[in-house]
């Protein structure tokens, strides 16, 4: 990997003045086109020796790829939608057509800097497909889920997709599910575990197990007094087993959203060689 990239950071760029001048006419036009931009772009571009465009071509080169590879991705990500969606019918060509389905789809793309993985990716997708294809919920609680993708890192999905179907399930048996080695309490793997769960349950993602009663009510748990004498309260481990945990209502339809794929209705095939 290493390689890879001291490779491409030695790749001879034209020497000649062509590209330098491109380039700075090219700066020359965005600040032309963004007037409080224009004239630092036009003043740097001028400045410019030729020596110093070339660092800048070589910038240029890697910025260019960068927005080549979100375009693709972008690509990638409509085919993979529309490849799910059954447009045969009705409902759901409507619901495509719709402005606020449309309006969905512009601010997810507006914010694609938040798929900084595969596995985001395909959280959006599935958004966007199950939005399409079922009202389970609002507008506004997709919007959120949307929101979700870019605030939480992996990690935080994986505790929520070990915690569901699983209510009561404990932070050490979580740590186990997710495939995590032991650690120290006073780790900094320990202090990001349970930063986790605050962010989960201040955002109405988690909470811990509660009973209920055929209303749906909580039931409140019977409070247990510790014996005189006992000294202080232990402090909780970050992988306590004995407190529970569960998905809010709000968890479980992001779970439904997000994390479940809608099977493809036509096959297709993203690769020209292919076709």
């Amino acid at each position: 990997m290493t390689d890879g990239i001291m490779n491409m950071e030695d790749k001879e760029l034209p020497k000649s003045g062509k590209v330098a001048k491109i380039t700075r006419g090219a700066l020359q036009v965005v600040g032309g086109a963004i007037p409080f931009a224009g004239g630092v772009l036009s003043a740097v571009a001028g400045a410019w020796s030729e020596g110093e465009q070339e660092k800048a071509n070589r910038f240029f080169e890697h910025w260019i790829q960068m927005l080549q590879d979100e375009l693709k991705e972008k690509e990638q990500t409509i085919i993979e939608i529309m490849a799910r969606l059954d447009l045969q019918d009705e409902a759901i060509a409507e619901r495509v057509e719709s402005k606020e389905y449309q309006s969905l789809v512009r601010k997810t793309f507006r914010e694609w800097s938040g798929a900084e993985s595969e596995d985001k990716r395909k959280y959006i997708r599935n958004i966007l497909s199950n939005a399409a294809a079922t009202q389970v919920t609002s507008d506004d609680v997709v919007r959120l889920f949307i929101d979700w993708i870019n605030q939480y890192s992996e990690m935080h999905f994986q505790v929520i997709g070990a915690i569901y179907n699983s209510d009561g399930i404990t932070r050490g048996q979580i740590w186990s599910k997710i495939g995590k080695g032991s650690v120290r309490e006073d780790s900094a793997d320990a202090d990001l575990y349970k930063l986790l769960f605050r962010d989960l349950s201040t955002g109405g993602i988690i909470r811990q197990h509660r009973e209920t009663d055929r209303f749906g009510n909580f039931i409140s748990k019977s409070t247990q007094r510790r014996p005189k004498g006992s000294g202080t309260k232990p402090l909780v481990s970050a992988f306590d087993n004995e407190e529970g945990y569960e998905l809010t209502a709000l968890g479980r339809q992001f779970v439904h959203y997000a994390m479940t794929d809608l099977p493809l209705k036509i096959e297709f095939t993203n690769n020209p060689e292919e076709l």
